[in-house]
């Protein structure tokens, strides 16, 4: 699949993107979702009743893909490229190098002495992540970080890899990334579980109301494994105040946790859904789901199972360019 994505995506083909569909609905079933196929007995409704793209692209936001794990070529260009498009980027975990905090002014022919690296800028790009990520390590964690950000993301686990954050081998850990992570360069940097500042409830709330103190204008998520239990601890977020609730599935990460990290971490979200959806309606909670790979059977079974995501979160399709 990620082949044919990548082929589609950079050939920028009707036919191809055809072929990646075909291969999306025929693949093996390996979630719930996958055994599900949709039957209508109603006319398809006219494309101008329909929410248009401009509108609909305004709920993806990125996964949270660390500097480092992946280049910052690309850290910067899903940055500006969610920008453009009123959706929002994801940091990660490890800061944000502050020159990225102001629309660029100094674009000549596409490129930026700010952003030497980059091609096809505009003047008034802006290269930060709207989703600033806060873990246990606090890499990089700072008053000016959190206020230039519009979501703080309190990451309590993570489906992909169990709870796991930041993790860097020291051979990645240049002298750039250790100055935003504050540390030095060569050593592993990771945010162990379990959370050494999140022992309770208690705790968890402390942590979001520090973070709406920093910056009001922020929306507080807190990023959850779909797996058993999740029901007990989304009833804590409710009541502690945060403003989203993010399910992450089984799928995703970005290649920088060892094998043994991988294994056996979170379940599909489909399967946890039900009491975090009855949170969020109590509450008045936004819900937000994270994927690997985004098509439109996709976004009707969220529909349709009536969860009313208000964000989808998208790991892969992002660094396919």
């Amino acid at each position: 699949m990620s082949k044919l994505l990548h082929k589609a995506v950079r050939q920028k083909n009707e036919n191809a993107y055809s072929v990646y569909q075909q291969h999306s609905a025929n693949r093996p079933v390996n979630v719930l979702r996958d055994l599900l196929e949709f039957r209508s007995d109603r006319a398809p409704i006219p494309v101008g009743k329909v929410e248009p793209v401009s509108s609909i692209v305004e709920r993806f936001c990125t996964g949270g893909m660390s500097l480092g794990a992946i280049s910052r070529e690309t850290h910067e260009a899903i940055a500006i490229a969610m920008n453009r498009v009123g959706g929002k980027s994801n940091s990660g975990e490890g800061g944000e190098d502050p020159i990225r905090w102001k629309p660029l002014t100094d674009v000549i022919d596409g490129y930026s002495p700010t952003l030497p690296h980059l091609k096809g800028l505009q003047n008034g790009d802006l290269a930060t992540s709207a989703i600033k990520q806060v873990a246990s390590g606090r890499f990089g964690v700072t008053p000016t970080f959190l206020v230039n950000a519009d979501q703080l993301e309190i990451k309590i686990a993570q489906g992909a890899k169990p709870g796991e954050g930041g993790q860097l081998p020291g051979k990645k850990v240049s002298a750039y990334i250790a100055t935003l992570r504050n540390s030095k360069p060569g050593v592993p940097l990771i945010s162990r579980p379990p959370h050494h500042d999140i022992y309770s409830i208690e705790d968890l709330a402390q942590l979001i109301y520090d973070l709406h103190q920093v910056n009001p204008n922020a929306k507080v998520s807190v990023k959850l494994a779909a797996e058993a239990g999740i029901g007990t601890v989304a009833s804590g977020v409710a009541k502690g105040n945060a403003d989203i609730i993010q399910i992450s599935g089984h799928d995703g990460g970005t290649g920088a946790s060892p094998v043994s990290s991988i294994k056996h971490a979170g379940g599909p979200w489909e399967l946890y859904q039900t009491a975090p959806v009855g949170q969020m309606q109590l509450k008045k909670l936004i819900l937000a789901y994270v994927v690997s790979f985004l098509t439109g059977s996709f976004l009707l079974f969220v529909y349709v199972t009536r969860t009313r995501s208000q964000l989808i979160g998208v790991y892969v399709v992002p660094i396919f360019r």
